[in-house]
Formats: C-alpha cells, sequence, structure tokens
C-alpha cells in the first residue's frame, strides 16, 4: 500500500471530503511507523495517525471502522472550527 491508495480508499469511504472542499493528504511517518491522514479546509488543519494494521485491514475491506471514526471526526472538526484569521499589522 502507498500513500496514493489510502488517499484513494478514505474518498471512497467519505466522497464529500473533495466536495466540501476539503483536501486530504495522506503521508507515512517512518519515525512513528504510522500513516498521517491530514485535512485541510479554509486555512483549518487537523491529523491523525492511522496504525499499519488498521490502514492494511481498510485496504483489504475488513475492517475500516477506526479509519471512518477518525477521519469523520476530523471532517467534523475542521467543518465546525472557526476560520484562523490575521489581523493586519500584527
Amino acid at each position: 500500500m502507498n500513500s496514493q491508495e489510502l488517499c484513494e480508499k478514505i474518498r471512497q469511504l467519505y466522497p464529500d471530503i473533495g466536495a466540501c472542499a476539503i483536501d486530504l493528504n495522506v503521508r507515512y511517518d517512518q519515525e512513528k511507523k504510522a500513516w498521517v491522514v491530514k485535512l485541510e479546509k479554509d486555512g483549518k488543519e487537523l491529523e491523525t495517525y492511522l496504525e499499519d494494521e488498521e490502514a492494511n485491514a481498510c485496504m483489504l475491506g475488513r475492517q475500516c471502522i477506526s479509519l471512518g471514526i477518525q477521519v469523520s471526526q476530523l471532517a467534523t472538526d475542521l467543518k465546525e472550527r472557526p476560520a484562523t484569521r490575521q489581523t493586519e499589522g500584527v
């Protein structure tokens, strides 16, 4: 599995991510030995980590509950969190 494949699987499970202007980025963190799932929208961003076992189980169609809960929560948090505003002259 690579980051592109995992990203596509997440998009299949949550097609509204792209439709709601939420950007999705997936990369593997060698130090933590986990996948980093990053969602961005309107200058806001959130990350979560998926262990290899969780990501592999999902990719194989066995179980995506943990992945689903984490990505869904990230998407909800992004929608509800107020946008970061920058003040001129500060």
